[in-house]
């Protein structure tokens, strides 16, 4: 198919009383296929319609021009035809004459009677020849709105142009429609621009789909390639793996858009006091165990003990999240899986490296690997007996869940099959899925199994629908598990308020390591706006239990180490660790220039300021060779050749990383 519509560096500006001007659009780049389906989607007000218009020739850009069939748009034209959100329909004519107006206007060659015959099966296409000589007040809403998609099809336009289309219809009506107007696109070779809020309705009908940011200024923020076989029926749709992987991805996109615009209409100037250089802060967090230090230092007054009199927690559903929070500018500092501040500074979240540095581990251990119970019932209990399995059923493809690449739960997961000779990109499918997401997944039977942080495996177990395998302590004792993240030119900016946050979180760590606390602690987190589950499925830790007990899954607890020697200081071996880790599978390229990475992103020194002013400088952090299940050793002396040597692994790549941070308005 070749480029029918170019939208090319499209701008849109709207004039204000004043002499002032709205920057509606800015910067869109948009090609359209002959005979693609392509959908826009995005919050009311992102310019989507506004677009459309121009495409039409209904209004013109300010900057950058749109073409269509390789001419210029300038103005409407019969080669486009709109349906519009309203119906647009002349009340004195008949359901057969307004169609009929349109097809008498541009079918001209045609005789009288054709004309007539095509207006006919068209109304008949769209479900209305017992409403044919009706009036549009003699109808509802919803057959008007089918009278003017029949008069849109009638002339056999090169590009169909739908605003929100379908939004007055029964669902019953809409289903049925949707499926016709996919068919005579597709057998009509006809392209078409659809605006929609129904996020289910863009991936049954579209090849593609246009994610739009929030104006002003909206651009382009994603587009969604749709891999459903054609032709599509939404029963038999709702079945492709693609999905619901599809249709997550569009909500997390909306959800997304939706913070940052309460987040802009938040924003406020920054409060400096008590000698900090800012006590206003956006701290995120993603719904775990892990995140008791948070809720801690929030609930028991530790952030305000320490100066931060305005910190607003924000409540994330993946980990996504967090990291498009960090690099858009939109968190001050944020909850992190310990191999996210590299990830990010390496370029994982995309092209452009944005250095980000840890000052404090907060938690360590608290994940697990778990199997749908159906493995438990075949007899599967060791990692040995689940590759046996992988052997035998090489005809089904097995699906596992993880909650991001630069997750300890990835690694750890990836580490553990690789050791056993299991390829997890080849022998089964790796899928992202947010923590909250993986019970409800693996009940549904989408996923085999995940690793993931508490609760989500305890629930698993104790619902009966997954049993633990491993926990983390049997492939890595005391590894780093969520640790804070801040940018490095906000902690440059602000290094005294960085120091206070340290100090505010590690004491939260103290507080949440006092088993006397567990249960205040576990109802704290158990509130909707923490983890929002039963706090019976919340456990701090059992210190006496190390490995799994296969005969009592449910009794399987997280192992959490929140404070303590060793525990809390970031640790550059460890950093090194998950460099190397995230390289071998090719998430991110391996830096050239690595120690000057790790000195820049593991802020030791913040630490160590941040726990002598506590007078907590006795505690000892691990400086030796990591150990790790297997009977591996990882030490900081060699790294390429430790990477060099692992047998399963991806081609991996070298690069010089740039980290040069920009300095922030202060």
């Amino acid at each position: 198919m070749s480029d029918f519509v170019l939208v090319d560096q499209v701008d849109k500006s709207f004039p204000l009383a004043g002499g002032k001007e709205y920057l509606a659009l800015k910067g869109i780049d948009l090609k359209i296929k002959k005979g693609e389906y392509i959908s826009l989607i995005g919050h009311s007000g992102c310019g989507k319609s506004t677009l459309l218009n121009m495409i039409a020739g209904l209004d013109l850009p300010t900057g950058g021009i749109v073409t269509v069939d390789g001419l210029v748009v300038k103005q409407p034209g019969p080669d486009r035809m709109v349906v519009f959100q309203n119906y647009s329909l002349l009340p004195w004519k008949t359901v057969r004459e307004n169609v009929m107006l349109a097809v008498d206007v541009v079918m001209t060659e045609k005789s009288k009677q054709e004309r007539k015959e095509m207006a006919e099966h068209y109304i008949n296409i769209v479900g209305l020849s017992g409403s044919i000589d009706k009036l549009p007040n003699e109808i509802s809403g919803g057959m008007r709105q089918r009278v003017a998609i029949a008069r849109a099809l009638v002339i056999q336009p090169k590009l169909l142009l739908l605003d929100e289309p379908f939004g007055v219809l029964d669902a019953l009506t809409r289903g049925n429609l949707q499926e016709q107007l996919t068919r005579i696109c597709e057998e009509n070779e006809v392209s078409a621009l659809m605006v929609t809020h129904d996020v289910d309705e863009a991936v049954l009908m579209s090849d593609r789909v246009v994610m739009m940011t929030n104006g002003p200024g909206s651009k382009i923020g994603g587009i969604l390639e749709v891999d459903i076989p054609r032709p599509r029926k939404r029963m038999e749709a709702v079945k492709h793996p693609s999905y619901y992987q599809l249709r997550s991805e569009i909500i997390y996109f909306l959800n997304q858009q939706k913070q940052v615009k309460k987040m802009r209409a938040r924003k406020v100037a920054v409060v400096p006091r008590h000698g900090l250089e800012k006590v206003n802060l956006e701290v995120g967090f993603v719904p775990l165990t892990a995140c008791a230090p948070i809720a801690i230092a929030k609930e028991k007054g530790f952030f305000a003990k320490h100066g931060l009199d305005e910190v607003n927690l924000m409540r994330e559903s993946s980990w996504r999240g967090i990291s498009d929070g960090m690099t858009g500018g939109y968190l001050d500092a944020a909850q992190m899986p310990s191999g996210m501040p590299l990830w990010i500074t390496l370029g994982g979240a995309g092209n452009q490296s944005v250095p980000i540095v840890s000052a404090l581990t907060m938690t360590r251990n608290g994940n697990a690997i778990t199997l749908d119970k159906k493995f438990y019932d075949q007899g599967i209990r060791t990692l040995a007996d689940f590759k046996q399995m992988l052997q035998q059923t090489r005809d089904r493809q097995h699906r596992l869940g993880v909650v991001h690449p630069s997750s300890m739960h990835n690694l750890l997961l990836r580490y553990w099959l690789a050791s056993a000779g299991i390829d997890p990109d080849i022998d089964v499918k790796l899928k992202m899925i947010p923590p909250a997401q993986m019970v409800v997944d693996l009940k549904a039977g989408t996923i085999d199994g995940f690793c993931v942080g508490e609760p989500w495996n305890l629930r698993a177990a104790m619902e009966g629908i997954g049993f633990t395998i491993a926990t983390d302590l049997e492939i890595w004792q005391g590894h780093p598990g969520k640790v804070l993240g801040v940018r490095e030119d906000w902690a440059n900016a602000y290094p005294n308020t960085h120091i206070a946050l340290v100090k505010a979180l590690l004491e939260a760590c103290q507080y949440c390591a006092d088993l006397s606390n567990a249960e205040e602690i576990r109802q704290i987190l158990a509130r909707r706006e923490y983890i929002g589950t039963s706090a019976s499925y919340i456990q701090l830790g059992d210190p006496n239990q190390a490995t799994c007990s296969l005969d009592k899954p449910m009794r399987e607890y997280a192992h959490h180490l929140f404070y303590g020697d060793g525990v809390n200081r970031p640790s550059r071996t460890e950093h090194l660790w998950h460099m190397v880790q995230m390289a071998r599978w090719g998430d991110v390229p391996f830096p050239r220039n690595w120690v000057e990475v790790l000195e820049k992103t593991c802020r030791v020194s913040t630490f160590s300021t941040a726990a002598r002013e506590l007078g907590m400088s006795e505690l000892t952090y691990a400086r030796g060779p990591i150990q790790l299940f297997d009977g591996s050793t990882f030490n900081a002396d060699d790294p390429l050749s430790y990477l060099n040597n692992l047998e399963i692994k991806r081609d991996f790549t070298m690069a010089e990383i740039a980290l040069d941070s920009h300095r922030i308005a202060a």
